[in-house]
């Protein structure tokens, strides 16, 4: 760790023990899926909650994910590379292959079944793997801007290809930096899921802002964007097309939210000129977390509408980035409480007082 970090997390210690004094927690409601946090700094005096992983070398011989590997890895789906060069050959900058040990698999029948008070169906959608470089670059924020903006016009891509066929219901972008975040192999990569149903936690995320719009008559996430730019507590960076803050009931330490401020829900939707603010804002983000605990375990994930409700007035596709910084034990899982150690307005402070730049990236 540099002297850097260790200053950071030295005088993050000595602030969080004086405002911690005579202090109870406090508990927070998620607005859109209603679930309560417990922001409970006292609990932060704990030294290991920020123990960050060392990187750990691959047990692979051969990395399958660099340029001239190409045999060690399934057939690619689709590539952007030089023009000349042949499919599954060298000469690639970003290319998708099918994932080695996928969750699931393509297929043309879901085979729901019921067995008493059980349901079960056939394993159907698609599991593709995204490797961002062909250079062994373990983070994306190492990645020039124009190369993260070929990254999520690939997500983009992907997304709507998927979604044309009827078995899938949804897509899921996900990346694992990492070995505690589930990343198997070093080399910047992010991957997809197709299913064959919505998943909970976006069904979750619907309902809310459907009972909220209901309600007051208006996008929450629109309003949520809003009240954190008037505020400025929580804001991290923005631009003329996207905000990055930290949530108001942020569930894990230096936990950070990417939204656009035009509203649409889904994420194909998103224009070229769009991608461009969103590959820099996404940077600068993992950039600070990177500043603050270098080598830090994180997964970010996409939450956009499913493809049968593609354009709803009352919700707002996100990109959410989520620092593993502390473990989900017994409490957790028992309880569905998540305990937080750091409020999100210290976060939001700790990660932009890393910069010199102002909050606008105008």
């Amino acid at each position: 760790m540099s002297n850097e970090a260790r200053l950071i997390l030295f005088l993050r210690y000595i602030y969080n023990r004086d405002l911690r004094r005579d202090k109870i927690a406090e508990l927070r409601k998620d607005p859109v899926i209603a679930r309560w946090v417990i922001i409970s700094t006292e609990r932060g005096e704990k030294p290991l909650h920020f123990a960050v992983e060392k990187p750990r070398p691959s047990k692979e011989k051969k990395c399958p994910f660099c340029e001239g590997n190409e045999t060690l890895t399934p057939p690619e789906i689709i590539s952007y590379r030089k023009k000349g060069t042949r499919p599954n050959t060298p000469g690639w900058r970003i290319r998708v292959v099918p994932n080695k040990y996928p969750a699931l698999k393509i297929g043309s029948d879901s085979n729901k079944r019921e067995k008493g008070i059980y349901r079960m169906m056939s394993g159907v959608g698609a599991h593709e793997v995204i490797i961002e470089t062909p250079h062994h670059i373990e983070d994306i924020f190492s990645l020039e801007d124009k190369v993260v903006e070929e990254v999520l016009w690939v997500y983009r891509e992907r997304i709507i290809e998927l979604m044309k066929n009827p078995h899938f219901q949804y897509v899921l972008i996900f990346k694992n930096r990492g070995i505690v975040a589930g990343a198997s192999l070093s080399h910047s990569h992010s991957q997809l899921i197709a299913t064959p149903l919505v998943p909970k936690r976006v069904e979750e995320e619907l309902e809310g802002s459907k009972e909220y719009f209901e309600l007051k008559g208006g996008c929450l996430f629109c309003h949520i964007i809003e009240q954190e730019i008037a505020f400025k507590e929580r804001l991290l960076w923005e631009d003329e097309n996207f905000i990055s803050l930290c949530p108001f009931a942020s569930c894990f330490p230096y936990e950070m939210c990417i939204l656009p401020k035009r509203h649409y829900s889904d994420f194909r939707e998103i224009k070229k000129s769009e991608i461009k603010s969103l590959a820099r804002i996404l940077k600068k983000c993992i950039t600070s977390l990177d500043k603050i605990l270098p080598h830090v375990p994180y997964n970010y994930i996409i939450h956009t509408s499913p493809s049968s409700r593609p354009n709803l007035e009352f919700y707002h596709w996100h990109l959410e980035i989520i620092p593993r910084l502390t473990r989900v034990a017994g409490f957790e899982w028992g309880t569905g409480f998540y305990i937080n150690y750091i409020t999100p307005e210290q976060a939001a402070k700790y990660l932009t007082q890393l910069h010199s730049s102002p909050i606008s990236l105008r």
